[in-house]
């Protein structure tokens, strides 16, 4: 169980890169947190290595954030190096795609403790609610069940997370190659560490608008998947099994795109079944694909 912490410093951890526009509205967001009167906050940006320079990347933060440079790529990395140069005893992680809602430190902090990591509520956000694409249609569906991750399957997204520092430093960094947020909230299970839920700590992701950066994401999560169950001593016929489940899944879940609350109109809801069926197949072909690179056959 947490215990209480009469601290009040909180280091905001944002990983960047390359996505200035997206960067300045999520510290536009940090800026106006409301109901944190006490706090002492800092927002550290871990930029790695983004291609217009990192004087740009300061320009762009201004007075809300400090940026720090990081060369070895991947947003684990940008988040470990952010921490380091963190002065707050309570650690919040978000992205810098992501939009915090106004009283998102104020519902995560209230409940962080020594021995407590808090997920919050991750909402998937769209370019046009009156034209919803296929991608969008499905992400409002099955993306970011953050309430599912914690209380089901024991782990919180990293876009929206809470801890003490000490915490952070006896679970350790982020890992890259793996699916980071499940091996580090699986480190942090194992030390005893308990991962809570609230509704109260509210961010904002967008919703992949088409085909190819949805097909890119599942790239990146299958292949991340993958090194995690081999990290884990699990066989190929693991990954094969799971494979094989995921064009079994398509009739089951299209019952969630009919009955989703998320989709209001039918065309949403059939775009949703469309894209549901086009990458799970993807996702089958994949998983085999990602075998056989690794048993040394190019596809």
């Amino acid at each position: 169980m947490g215990e209480a912490l009469e601290s009040a410093s909180v280091s905001v951890i944002v990983p960047h890169f390359n996505d200035l526009a997206n960067l300045d509205t999520c510290l536009s967001a940090i800026s106006r947190q409301r109901n944190i009167e006490g706090y002492r906050v800092e927002v550290i940006v871990g930029d790695n290595d983004s291609p217009q320079g990192i004087d740009e990347v300061r320009r762009v933060a201004g007075d809300r954030a400090k940026v720090v440079h990081v060369a070895e790529r991947g947003a684990g990395p940008a988040r470990n190096a952010a921490v380091a140069h963190a002065n707050g005893s309570l650690l919040a992680f978000t992205d810098s795609d992501c939009i915090p809602a106004a009283e998102w430190l104020a519902g995560g902090l209230k409940l962080v403790a020594k021995g407590r990591i808090v997920g919050g509520c991750m909402k998937v956000s769209v370019e046009d609610e009156r034209d919803l694409s296929g991608p969008e249609a499905f992400e409002r569906v099955f993306a970011f069940n953050n309430e599912r991750y914690v209380r089901e399957l024991g782990f919180t997204v990293t876009a929206n997370l809470f801890c003490t520092r000490e915490d952070f430093k006896h679970i350790g960094p982020f890992r890259t190659e793996v699916s980071e947020d499940k091996e580090w909230c699986n480190r942090a299970r194992d030390a005893g560490i308990e991962i809570l839920y609230t509704d109260d700590a509210v961010v904002s992701h967008p919703a992949r608008r088409d085909w190819g950066a949805l097909r890119a994401k599942w790239q990146r999560l299958d292949l991340e998947t993958y090194n995690l169950l081999k990290d884990q001593k699990k066989s190929d016929f693991n990954w094969i099994a799971q494979a094989w489940v995921l064009p079994l899944s398509i009739v089951p879940h299209a019952i969630r795109c009919a009955t989703s609350g998320n989709l209001e109109r039918r065309r949403d809801r059939a775009r949703a079944f469309g894209t549901l069926a086009q990458i799970r197949l993807w996702r089958f072909f994949d998983y085999h694909r990602i075998l056989l690179n690794k048993r040394g056959f190019e596809i």
